[in-house]
């Protein structure tokens, strides 16, 4: 009974959700490559939206585990007013909200938030990848919504990619049939097909082709990062902004295709699945289920000689890679210290555990990670769990790129803690977001500085959509001013502009580069810790 309540409650949000779209606006069409498709003119705002726009075909049947494919023309009108299906993904973090119309491996749909009148064309393009491990994520989400971002001047796309076994798969049958003789980063080659959908048809709704910034949070991030590298994405890329994550070791980053090509073996193996083609005729449901049974979370993204032909590290030091803007940064306190303690931070516990880790340069570690107070304590065995976790990968993103380009590079460290939740019954999740106090997930201790993906809906100005935390006037601002830098980078390549605080590019080879604290006051400064992040560079090269 109590399931079925649920259900209908859904229902009704739907459909409340679908006419509070509606009341306040009219029919709209634009004329795509394919085909026309009509969305919704919101009078009160002055956005036009459309929603679920199909970028590919279909990736079911026999185009299950196949590099996305073009849309055939279709004759009359597509309605375009709700979000499409998100990909199929279990339930993982806590922190996502979809609006979406289900879950489907008929998932390949974007959406487009546009400020352009009759008139404009040219207008700067965000196109945004959302997070999620790549085993969950939906460009649906509130935190996503391009509504914020599309009344600063920029029209605004986030687009659906496949995840877990349906977008990260690779086998030897596999490969063997693709025309560039690999297979994997399906999800990764779906972003690189919306992108071309961009090139094709952004101009449809005001937006300049020769004007697109990618951007994205942790593995939105991570996809970021590899169509930077990707010789299929370089081009169609004339910015970029990196939330916390790159496709560099020890973060997701992609493996070579045999070893892949072996997990893929194994996966079969261990479901008695003797090849691709029997596995190809399982119903979604068998599918989905025998991937969550085996609790692996999602399979790692390739070195296919297609999609990326060498490692990011490689790739950038050999110059290779989008030559465009960046700007980049990660949060002040990714994952909590216990992470890395695997339990209660004691002064005791963490120099075992740095021993542990690094068995002939522990002492190094601990000098670069002061623990003699308490509060140096907690923030050490947060730092080092942060920097192990995504920070170190997404500064070496940043070093790399700095030192092999003549671009400029923003980095930022954004700092702003969250107010309390409005709901008692609930506490923060690891990845961001809430769960309920008696879920068996881990649950965050009392944050000493900004978690993983907290920064997304200030990035966006999405706070008044965001409704579980009791947000106030402090927050608001530091909203404003991250995504007013977002909107000024997206527009020209550079965050700065009036009445905010002077953010300098990175010197190529500065000892302290410069920084930008983005807080309630947010204040350019100079990088003091970076020692962390070369000593880890160090390690993972040994």
């Amino acid at each position: 009974m109590k399931k079925r309540l649920l259900s209908v409650a859904l229902v009704l949000f739907v459909m409340s959700e679908l006419s509070s779209q509606q009341k306040n606006a009219f029919p709209v069409q634009a004329k795509l490559k394919n085909g026309i498709i009509e969305g919704l003119y919101d009078t009160h705002t002055g956005i036009q939206k459309y929603f679920g726009i199909p970028f590919a075909k279909p990736p079911i049947g026999e185009l299950r585990w196949k590099a996305p494919q073009p849309l055939d023309p279709w004759e009359g009108v597509v309605e375009t007013k709700r979000f499409g299906p998100r990909p199929m993904q279990a339930m993982v973090f806590g922190d996502m909200k979809s609006r979406s119309n289900g879950v489907s491996e008929d998932c390949l749909y974007l959406n487009v938030w546009t400020p352009a009148k009759r008139n404009d064309k040219n207008l700067p393009v965000l196109v945004y990848f959302y997070g999620g491990g790549n085993v969950a994520g939906d460009a649906s989400e509130y935190r996503y919504d391009g509504e914020s971002m599309a009344k600063k001047g920029i029209v605004v796309v986030t687009t659906n990619y496949r995840l877990n076994i349906f977008g990260n798969l690779a086998h030897p049958e596999l490969s063997a049939e693709a025309p560039y003789k690999a297979s994997g980063n399906y999800g990764q080659l779906d972003q690189n097909m919306a992108l071309q959908w961009v090139q094709e048809n952004i101009a449809a709704f005001g937006g300049d082709p020769n004007q697109v910034t990618i951007a994205g949070e942790s593995a939105g991030s991570i996809g970021v990062s590899v169509q930077m590298a990707s010789p299929l994405s370089k081009d169609l890329i004339a910015g970029a902004i990196g939330e916390s994550g790159a496709a560099i070791p020890p973060t997701m980053a992609p493996i070579p295709l045999a070893e892949a090509e072996k997990q893929g073996v194994q996966f079969l193996d261990n479901a008695g699945i003797k090849n691709i083609s029997q596995l190809r005729k399982l119903s979604t449901r068998d599918l989905y289920e025998i991937y969550n049974e085996s609790q692996r979370f999602g399979f790692p993204m390739v070195i296919d000689g297609y999609l990326l032909t060498k490692s990011l590290p490689e790739t950038f030091a050999s110059q290779e890679q989008a030559q465009v803007p960046l700007l980049v940064g990660w949060n002040s306190a990714e994952i909590p210290g216990m992470a890395f303690t695997q339990g209660p931070i004691t002064k005791e516990v963490f120099v075992a555990k740095v021993k542990e880790a690094y068995p002939e340069n522990h002492q190094t570690v601990l000098d670069l990670y002061p623990h003699s107070t308490e509060e140096e304590l907690q923030w050490a065995a947060t730092n080092l769990a942060s920097d192990r976790f995504i920070a170190y990968s997404t500064w070496k993103w940043f070093d790399l790129h700095r030192k092999n380009s003549d671009q400029p590079v923003y980095r930022y460290l954004y700092s702003k803690i969250r107010p309390p939740l409005k709901d008692k019954n609930l506490v923060s999740g690891l990845a961001g977001g809430t769960v309920e106090k008696n879920s068996n997930a881990p649950q965050m201790p009392k944050p000493i500085g900004a978690p993983h993906a907290a920064e997304i809906e200030y990035a966006m100005g999405n706070l008044h959509l965001v409704d579980d935390y009791a947000w106030t006037a402090e927050d608001y601002k530091a909203s404003k001013t991250m995504q007013q830098f977002f909107a000024n980078f997206i527009k020209s390549g550079n965050p700065n502009g009036e009445d905010l605080p002077n953010w300098e590019a990175v010197e190529p080879k500065a000892n302290e580069p410069a920084v930008m604290i983005i807080d309630t006051e947010s204040k350019l400064t100079k990088a003091v810790d970076d020692a962390r992040y070369e000593f880890l560079d160090k390690d993972y090269k040994n």
